[in-house]
């Protein structure tokens, strides 16, 4: 799913136009980028928890000449899944594998 089917798909469950979904939808990416951009971190029950990282700088290999170069440090977001996200992801892939024929 992409950004404007989520907005398709909020228009369509509340009956709303889709100017005002995708007003809606970039609010709410827009709050959370900003949160963790501030390393705040983000906590969505039953869903998973964006935080941000942090990452000590190192040296790394060019991998086309193989020289070695400084990679600095660095903040990145990261996403950890819920509960009860992964049960119902792993719950819904159990159920396609066993519809598959060998």
């Amino acid at each position: 799913m992409n950004k404007s089917e989520l907005i398709e798909a909020l228009a369509e469950e509340i009956n709303l136009p889709i100017r005002e979904a995708a007003s809606i939808t970039n609010t709410i990416i827009d709050t959370m980028s900003n949160a963790l951009a501030a390393g705040d971190s983000i906590e969505i029950r039953g869903f998973g928890s964006f935080v941000v990282k942090e990452y000590d700088a190192y040296t790394g290999r060019n991998p086309k000449t193989g020289e070695k170069i400084k990679v600095a440090p660095k903040k990145l977001p990261f996403f950890k899944v819920g509960k009860d996200l992964r049960e119902r992801v792993d719950k819904a892939g159990r159920k396609k594998r066993k519809g598959k024929k060998k």
